[in-house]
């Protein structure tokens, strides 16, 4: 998604936005165009940002759902300007959650909230993303993470059954291998000893988590309702292990695209008990905020957040 902001305050302005496929395009350049053309208005780019699904490195950033390289220079070349900042696409989505209001948020947990504390954001939809959102100087600065794959810790014996099931798949089980829509099908392959029911068509990695979701959510098959309730255990864990690694005492925000539909699973307790076991540090855990976000374009907004930010800089 590709969208024009106007400078405004709290928040950039969004004036027009518009959705791309990446595999109908060979370039980042190409979609630019795309964008100005359908736009189908002058006008000027002052400051710009773009939040890439893959690390950034040297502003240089490797795609990692499609063969591309996006560089910072090559962009602000394009668009004629030399304010341009290359972003996680959960560096943007971490800047996004903290511009958002109540209205764009769901209260798992109300927590504690302190204004002197960091911040997180966890997101499972094709992966998983996180990042950080750190507090200097009273402001919070975003700072990207490839934590998603990391390894993955079973807390139960069934999750270990299930990291033996991994480990035979991938080499390795990895937090991404259970916290995203292929994860999901991962327990479904689990939960059902291999096999498949009806309903599910696992070839089909656009369509089959939201298929396991529905069986789930509507009683349909008791090995899809127990594949969403591992996800959303091990959900709940890993935002909790994210709180604590960065001490996000100012919150948790949970973004992505699957939180958003299974959210009966995510308000039925599961997701928080497992967000607050964390030992000795339970009671820390128990106050930190928690909050899923409903605005599907947050990443779009932290993008232009960090646009803005270079018109003053």
């Amino acid at each position: 998604m590709l969208g024009l902001f106007e400078r405004a305050r709290p928040r950039p302005r969004l004036v027009v936005a518009h959705t791309y496929l990446t595999n109908e395009f060979t370039s980042f350049n190409q979609i630019l165009d795309s964008f100005a053309a359908d736009v189908g208005a002058a006008f000027v780019v002052e400051a710009a940002a773009a939040g890439v699904a893959g690390p950034v490195v040297g502003d240089v950033a490797r795609l990692t759902n499609i063969d591309w390289d996006i560089a910072r220079a090559e962009i602000a070349s394009h668009l004629k300007t030399g304010r341009m900042q290359l972003l996680n696409d959960l560096e943007a989505m971490a800047l996004g959650a903290a511009a958002l209001g109540p209205e764009e948020l769901l209260e798992l947990q109300r927590g504690t909230p302190r204004s002197d504390g960091n911040a997180a954001v966890i997101a499972a939809g094709t992966g998983l993303g996180q990042a950080y959102l750190h507090r200097v100087d009273g402001r919070f600065t975003a700072m990207a993470s490839e934590g998603g794959h990391g390894d993955f810790a079973a807390r139960t014996d069934r999750e270990m059954a299930f990291v033996l099931m991994l480990r035979d798949l991938y080499g390795r089980a990895e937090v991404e291998h259970v916290l995203s829509g292929p994860g999901l099908l991962n327990l479904h392959r689990f939960t059902h000893d291999g096999r498949g029911c009806d309903s599910v068509d696992r070839t089909d990695q656009h369509e089959a988590p939201a298929q396991v979701t529905r069986n789930a959510l509507e009683g349909r098959c008791a090995s899809c309702a127990e594949a969403l309730a591992m996800f959303v255990d091990a959900y709940g864990a890993e935002a909790g292990n994210l709180a604590l690694r960065g001490v996000a005492t100012s919150g948790v925000f949970v973004g992505g695209g699957i939180a958003p539909k299974i959210l009966p699973a995510m308000r039925d307790g599961r997701f928080m008990e497992a967000f607050r076991a964390k030992g000795a540090f339970s009671e820390l855990a128990a106050r930190i905020p928690v909050h899923v976000i409903l605005a599907p374009d947050a990443g779009l907004l932290g993008a232009a957040v960090a646009a803005q930010a270079l018109t003053s800089s």
